[in-house]
C-alpha cells in the first residue's frame, strides 16, 4: 500500500509530501512526492496513541457508581460497587463490552491497548474447565483477544495475578472470587494465553501482578520468572502506590513504601510499567527512571476515584518515561487524559504551559509523542512514532474541524489536546489496515446495539 500525506509528523519531526510505502503492517519507506497509485490521506497524519492500562469490563460500569453517600466515597466505596456489577457478567457479556469499548477506543486515537485482565473465572467463581468451554482457565481471556481482532485493535493481553484480599496475605473477599488464581493455575493461564496468541494478529502476552497488596513476594518473581521464559521481553504492569491508604498499609507491613520495597524486591527493567504511581516520594522517582520502568498515569480514573495526582512535573524533568491510560473508561479519549495530564499540573503550580521542554515548545506535541512512545514501550510493541520499520499505526485528522482553530505545525497538537472540542480523528490505521474510515467502524451499529442491550439487561438486575 501507498499512503500519500501532505503533512505528517514523523519521528523526526514535521514532514510535506511525502509517501508512506506499508507492507506487512510495516512503514518500509517513506519517499518525497506522490508516487504513482497512493492513497491521498485527507488530513494530517500523526501517531496512533497506545493506551496502557485498561479493565474492559468496567466500561459498562461507567455512571453506576456516582452516587454520593454524604462525603463518605472513596476507591474503597467505590470498589465494593463494582464487585457487585461484575458479579454478573458472563464470557459472551465480556465481550460484548471489550468490543464496545476498543471501537471507541480507535475512534478516539488509540491503536492498541494493554488489557490488564483479572476476571478470569465463571460467576460462581468457579474455574473453566475444558469439558465446558474449549479454552478452560483462558476463556475469560479468549472473550477479550476475540473483541480485539473484531475491532482490530492491536492487543497487549496482561492476564492478572490476584491472591489476596490485603497485606499479610488476608483471604480474599467473596467480590474476589472470579480474580483468584494459585500460583501453578495463574502461569498455567500465562501459558495458555501464548498459545491463543498465536491465532490472532497484532497481539502479545505479558502479565499483571496486581498490586503489592494483593500478591506475596515468592509468587510476583514466580510469575515473572514463568512468562519471561516464555518471552524475555514480555510487559509487566502493577497497580502501585494508587491510593494513600495503601502506601500506609505497605510502609506498615513491609517497613517501606510500595515503590522502594518493589524496587528492592523485584529486578525492574524497561518491560516494567508501574499503573498509578500516585504516592511517591523523591527516591522512588529517581529509582523508576534509573530502572527504566515506566509509569502508566491514568489522570481522568484517578481524578474520578479521588485517588491524588502524580508528579508529572518533576519525573518529566528527570527524564522520566510515562504512558497514559483509561482505566475504568469513565472517559475513552487520550486527548482527555493528557489535557487532564497538564491541567492537573497547572493548578498545583499555579502556572501554565507547565509539560513543555526548552527543546519542545508546544504542551500538546511534547505529551502526544512522550505518551505515544512510552506507550509503546509498555507493551513491548514497535509503535509509538511513523518511521521506517514502525508498524503503520496512524491517525489522520479532520481537516475541517482542525481548521477552525490554530493548525499550523507548531500549535496543531495544542489545538487538538487544548481547544478541540469534537473528536478531531477522521481515519484511524492499525496495523496497515484501515479500521476507522470517516470516524465510522464497520461493527459499530451493531456493537452498539448489543452492548444497549446487556446495559439495559444489567440496570433491571441492579
Amino acid at each position: 500500500m501507498k499512503l500519500y500525506v501532505q503533512n505528517i509528523l514523523l519521528a523526526d519531526g514535521w514532514a510535506e509530501d511525502k509517501t508512506l510505502i506499508i507492507e506487512n503492517g510495516l512503514i518500509t519507506a517513506i519517499e518525497a512526492g506522490k508516487l504513482a497509485d497512493a492513497v491521498v490521506a485527507s488530513g494530517v497524519v500523526i501517531p496512533g496513541m497506545v493506551n496502557c492500562h485498561s479493565h474492559a469490563f468496567q466500561r459498562a460500569f461507567a455512571g453506576f457508581s456516582e452516587q454520593g453517600s454524604e462525603g463518605q466515597d472513596s476507591f474503597w466505596t467505590w470498589r465494593k460497587v463494582m464487585y457487585q456489577f461484575l458479579a454478573q457478567l458472563s464470557s459472551h457479556d465480556a465481550k460484548t463490552i471489550a468490543k464496545q469499548l476498543y471501537i471507541e477506543m480507535l475512534k478516539m486515537g488509540y491503536t492498541r491497548v494493554a488489557e490488564f485482565h483479572y476476571l478470569h473465572h465463571d460467576i460462581d467463581g468457579s474455574t473453566y474447565a475444558k469439558e465446558q468451554t474449549n479454552q478452560g482457565l483462558a476463556t475469560m481471556a479468549k472473550a477479550i483477544f476475540d473483541a480485539a481482532h473484531e475491532s482490530g485493535i492491536g492487543l497487549t493481553l496482561l492476564p492478572v495475578l490476584y491472591q489476596y484480599s490485603g497485606f499479610g496475605e488476608q483471604p480474599p473477599v467473596d467480590g474476589q472470587k472470579r480474580f483468584i488464581n494459585s500460583l501453578e493455575q495463574f502461569n498455567q493461564l500465562v501459558t495458555d494465553c501464548f498459545e491463543l496468541s498465536t491465532e490472532f494478529t497484532n497481539t502479545n502476552v505479558g502479565i499483571a501482578p496486581h498490586s503489592l497488596r494483593a500478591v506475596d513476594k515468592y509468587s510476583l518473581n514466580a510469575a515473572v520468572a514463568h512468562v519471561r521464559s516464555l518471552d524475555e521481553k514480555a510487559p509487566i504492569h502493577i497497580h502501585i502506590s494508587e491510593q494513600q491508604k495503601e502506601v500506609d498499609d505497605c510502609l506498615a507491613h513491609y517497613g517501606k513504601r510500595p515503590v522502594q520495597w518493589l524496587l528492592d524486591n523485584a529486578e525492574l527493567d524497561k518491560h516494567w510499567c508501574l499503573i498509578h504511581a500516585t504516592h511517591i516520594d523523591d527516591e522512588e522517582v529517581e529509582g523508576i527512571i534509573a530502572s527504566e520502568a515506566i509509569a502508566g498515569i491514568c489522570p481522568t480514573t484517578e481524578a474520578n476515584l479521588g485517588d491524588g495526582i502524580f508528579p508529572t512535573t518533576e519525573f518529566l524533568a528527570k527524564q522520566g518515561t510515562f504512558a497514559i491510560g483509561s482505566d475504568s473508561h469513565i472517559s475513552v479519549n487520550p486527548i482527555e487524559e493528557l489535557r487532564w495530564l497538564e491541567y492537573a499540573q497547572r493548578l498545583i503550580k499555579q502556572q501554565r504551559a507547565i509539560l513543555a521542554t526548552s527543546e519542545q515548545a508546544s504542551v500538546g506535541q511534547n505529551l502526544w509523542q512522550r505518551a505515544a512512545l512510552g506507550g509503546a514501550q509498555s507493551t513491548s510493541s514497535n509503535l509509538g512514532e511513523l518511521a521506517v520499520g514502525k508498524q503503520a499505526d496512524l491517525l489522520v485528522l479532520d481537516n475541517s474541524k482542525m481548521s477552525l482553530f490554530a493548525n499550523d505545525n507548531q500549535h496543531l497538537l495544542d489545538s487538538v489536546i487544548f481547544a478541540s472540542q469534537q473528536n478531531p480523528i477522521q481515519d484511524v490505521m492499525v496495523n496497515g489496515e484501515w479500521v476507522i474510515k470517516g470516524q465510522h467502524h464497520h461493527c459499530q451499529q451493531q456493537s452498539e446495539s448489543d452492548f444497549a442491550a446487556l446495559l439495559a439487561r444489567l440496570t433491571e438486575k441492579s
